[in-house]
């Protein structure tokens, strides 16, 4: 039988490479045969690079690619980030025609750790509610989530090892929650934003999407320029956690509840320490605080765009009048008490010794793609303290994903990443999602 080397994690392509077991060509051949079947159901790529363009930018610095430390394999970006000499639309037709002659940082770093990037993925219109064309791979007729569609549904549906995607809400965590595959957001100011496209200054983040995190930890490590080993740091034999149901936002799904219920108990079965989460009104306030900040933010960066009504969605308009509407005191009173209200949560996290907090990723399954692209309100406060988060897909409902995240202490990315890894390995392979 035909090796499926699409359905391999990057980190094992790289040993399969090593090895001599494989070679670039023949991998590509599988991941570009995988898309072929896949794309019309799918919609993942905005912009593919053709096979033999592929292979051509290979062959034509094979050397150097040989000895990178990613030795030619793909990787995805989000119609959001730059990329030179290819189209970056945002999602909007205002930007159809609008090719960049510079990367973003993030595509920069990965072309210097010898990634070649195989294309754009489709995005909500300018990373906000708007759909485009994608589809959930496990059921084309609900939503993948939003904003970076395209890159979740690609991962999850290997046809690509690594996709990046940007976050101001929950664009990142809800996405991966319901296509099925491993979102991560770092820190606030944790990764460089270089032409990306700006939503909301004091929200936006760069995302990596991937189906293990040991291919997160790797990419992690090129962009800040740090050793490529993939020795997680020291974990604790015993996490202090507290868990977050999520109820007092919205309305959460009862097979949501149900897998946050097992995962808990597991994780005290293994030793671990569960503690009560004493913040509810806090995140609901925060939750609020966010809304009102995104939107002030985005009216005054997308000013461009405003004066092009007729080429922009109901969604965005409505977002950039409530913006407008909000005066310049209240968004400096919201990011105030948004500032109160991080410091008590970091007091809490430190005085009773907390590791991660463990919450939904997303309200449950994802919905029918009449019903729009999700709600965000399970990510939006840890967004607005720029908490890092991490989003696995530990549960599964009629075929459906359902993630659950972990969100952890500022700039202990490390660290919060090295949890989800024993959480992976210790879940994952419990769960199994069966691609239509």
């Amino acid at each position: 039988m035909k090796r499926q080397w699409f359905k391999l994690p990057l980190h094992q392509l790289l040993h399969s490479l090593h090895t001599g077991e494989v070679t670039l060509p023949e991998i590509m051949a599988s991941f570009y045969e995988r898309i072929a079947v896949r794309e019309e159901k799918v919609g993942a790529w905005q912009y593919l690079i053709d096979q033999e363009d592929y292979l051509a930018e290979y062959e034509s610095r094979s050397e150097f690619y040989k000895a990178s430390p990613l030795m030619g394999l793909p990787f995805a970006v989000k119609d959001v980030i730059d990329t030179a000499d290819i189209p970056t639309t945002m999602g909007s037709a205002i930007h159809q025609d609008r090719i960049p002659d510079m990367d973003a940082s993030c595509v920069t770093a990965m072309k210097a750790a010898g990634g070649i990037l195989m294309g754009k993925t489709v995005t909500t219109e300018f990373a906000y509610f708007q759909a485009g064309k994608t589809s959930n791979p496990h059921d084309p007729q609900r939503t993948p989530g939003g904003s970076s569609s395209g890159s979740a549904a690609a991962v999850a549906d290997y046809m690509v090892p690594i996709a990046f995607g940007t976050q101001t809400a929950a664009s990142v965590i809800r996405p991966t929650s319901f296509c099925g595959c491993i979102g991560y957001v770092g820190s606030k100011n944790e990764f460089s934003l270089r032409n990306i496209q700006p939503l909301a200054q004091s929200l936006d983040s760069l995302g990596i999407i991937s189906n293990d995190v040991l291919d997160t930890l790797l990419v992690r490590n090129i962009l800040l320029h740090k050793s490529l080993n993939l020795a997680a740091p020291g974990t604790p034999q015993s996490y202090v956690f507290a868990t977050f149901s999520g109820e007092a936002l919205g309305d959460i799904q009862a097979p949501m509840l149900e897998t946050l219920t097992a995962c808990q108990q597991a994780l005290q079965e293994q030793g671990h320490q569960a503690i009560d989460f004493p913040f509810v009104d806090a995140i609901t306030e925060l939750t609020a605080l966010h809304a009102q900040i995104m939107a002030y933010e985005v009216a005054r960066n997308l000013l461009y765009e405003q004066q092009q009504p007729e080429a922009l969605s109901t969604h965005m308009q409505g977002l950039m009048s409530s913006g407008l509407a909000l005066p310049y005191k209240e968004y400096i009173i919201a990011l105030q008490r948004a500032d109160e209200l991080k410091r008590s949560l970091l007091q809490w996290f430190e005085r009773e010794q907390v590791d991660f907090i463990l919450a939904p990723a997303a309200a449950g399954v994802a919905p029918s793609k009449t019903e729009g692209t999700g709600a965000p309100f399970m990510s939006r406060a840890w967004q607005l303290v720029g908490l890092p988060v991490v989003s696995l897909p530990l549960g599964y409902h009629q075929k459906m994903p359902l993630g659950l995240q972990l969100i952890g202490k500022p700039h202990q990315d490390d660290l919060l990443l090295s949890q989800a890894l024993q959480l992976q390995q210790r879940f994952l392979g419990a769960v199994a999602a069966v691609l239509v």
